[in-house]
């Protein structure tokens, strides 16, 4: 059977697009996509758990302040403040899958009362996973004058935040007031391996 020269011309033309539609990528095509694929995930890929950290932080920054202001209003009501989380009637568990949360104070009779108080308490939000920062919500007493019959004591607090995030193996030991004047970053000290330059987030 002959075929027209216009007809075979189209015909050949329809095999042609035909095999090329059948064909698929090449190797070098397929690797060269997988290099752009490899290149930009190690490029995305560290900012995205820095932004992952930084969400899990918000909430221990955002629990202790909370705990803070509970401690204020606290002592409004008792001139003492509290020394268990659920005292303040927060809501808060002790303990989320990031963060422990401790309170620590130090106990003390400030004249003229004879009473034993709490003049100023931390609170701990202790990582439980590595490369989180630790927390400490500091709550204390301000008098305003040295004079015990004209002094009024109202209450100050501050969230101070690690200089370094946790590790993952270093056990640390979370710390109590020691002297009722303690209410600032600084006084935290050096918590290994957190640190001793203790940013002030403030209240």
């Amino acid at each position: 059977m002959n075929l027209k020269p216009d007809f075979q011309v189209k015909f050949l033309k329809v095999l042609n697009e035909q095999k090329r539609q059948e064909e698929g990528f090449t190797l070098i095509e397929l690797l060269v996509v997988i290099i752009i694929i490899g290149i930009l995930a190690a490029i995305a890929l560290p900012s995205l758990l820095g932004q992952a950290n930084k969400a899990k932080q918000s909430e221990a920054r955002n629990n202790v302040g909370a705990i803070n202001r509970a401690q204020q209003a606290f002592y409004l009501e008792r001139q003492s403040f509290g020394t268990q989380l659920v005292q303040l009637g927060l809501g808060i568990k002790e303990q989320s899958t990031n963060y422990l949360y401790t309170l620590k104070g130090f106990t003390a009779t400030i004249a003229p009362s004879t009473v034993p108080v709490v003049p100023i308490v931390y609170t701990w939000a202790q990582t439980l996973k590595p490369a989180l920062k630790a927390y400490v919500g500091i709550a204390a007493t301000n008098f305003s004058s040295t004079v015990i019959g004209d002094r009024e004591a109202t209450t100050v607090a501050t969230v101070c935040e690690s200089q370094n995030p946790w590790d993952g193996t270093t056990a640390y030991t979370v710390t109590a007031p020691t002297g009722s004047a303690q209410s600032n970053c600084a006084n935290l000290g050096n918590v290994n391996p957190l640190g001793s330059d203790w940013k002030d987030l403030g209240s």
